[in-house]
């Protein structure tokens, strides 16, 4: 079987990169999803212009999860087997989707759920610095991700990613900021997800990208992102204190390295 796959860009006010990273995503995927989440800029303007890419436009900015949720339904809907996510700033290379996908379905007897990008899991030549307090909160937040559910990542917020579409819909998503990605972590490890990372160039080319309001403040950023996943462990009612490490996947991707392995998912 050959899976059908769905690259998804998340955008919000992307005219400057827009034209330039579709035009590379198009040599490496058939089937692409703009999910503009409500551009006040001309990006909807230069999205009329595409042709052969699929569109869903918010009409108010929602924020960076509700557009990968918007993403997810769009897979689920469409019977994709693979979701391939990726940025449109153009930190992320489009030649790496067709290996990203691809190591989902590595073995077939058992399929990864998560294939996440890491851009810390490998040094490539030009690799750029990430700024300081995005790299020191990263560390952070991976740390703790770790010690309390035993994933084993080494890149917590890397928007590039696959995802086996079956899985997804056992996701609930509600947190719709940057946050989201927390929130799929947690949820990630109660479902007893298998996950794998996958090395990705780091690319910085807007370090001065704003979050939004006082997330622009590392230690207001950092406090938000401690609230989301004790919020979701309340909701999940999952114990309070550190678990073991999870497993060495016994089903390894090529060139990927184990985040955590459990049981199939339907």
């Amino acid at each position: 079987m050959t899976p059908r796959i769905l690259t998804a860009l998340p955008v919000y006010n992307e005219e400057r990169h827009l034209h330039d990273v579709l035009a590379e995503v198009k040599k490496y995927s058939q089937d692409i999803l703009v999910v503009d989440d409500g551009s006040s800029d001309r990006t909807p303007e230069l999205m009329a212009a595409e042709r052969k890419v699929f569109m869903v436009r918010h009409e108010h900015n929602q924020g960076y999860g509700a557009a990968l949720r918007t993403a997810f339904q769009y897979a689920l809907d469409g019977q994709y087997d693979v979701l391939v996510t990726i940025d449109c700033d153009g930190q992320h290379e489009p030649r790496l989707i067709p290996e990203l996908a691809a190591a989902i379905y590595a073995t077939e007897e058992c399929p990864i759920d998560i294939v996440s990008g890491s851009r810390y899991l490998t040094q490539f030549p030009g690799d750029s610095l990430p700024p300081v307090d995005r790299r020191r909160i990263n560390m952070q937040v991976t740390e703790l991700l770790k010690n309390r559910f035993g994933l084993q990542l080494t890149d917590s917020f890397c928007g590039f990613k696959a995802y086996r579409v079956d899985s997804l819909a056992q996701f609930r998503i509600t947190e719709l900021g940057y946050a989201m990605p927390l929130q799929l972590w947690v949820q990630a490890a109660a479902l007893d997800m298998k996950i794998v990372e996958f090395p990705v160039p780091l690319i910085y080319l807007e370090e001065e990208r704003s979050f939004g309001g006082a997330l622009d403040q590392a230690a207001r950023r950092l406090a938000y992102y401690h609230e989301v996943i004790d919020r979701e462990v309340a909701s999940l009612h999952l114990p309070n204190q550190p678990q073991a490490e999870g497993n060495d996947c016994k089903s390894e991707a090529a060139d990927c390295r184990p985040a955590t392995c459990g049981s199939s998912n339907p």
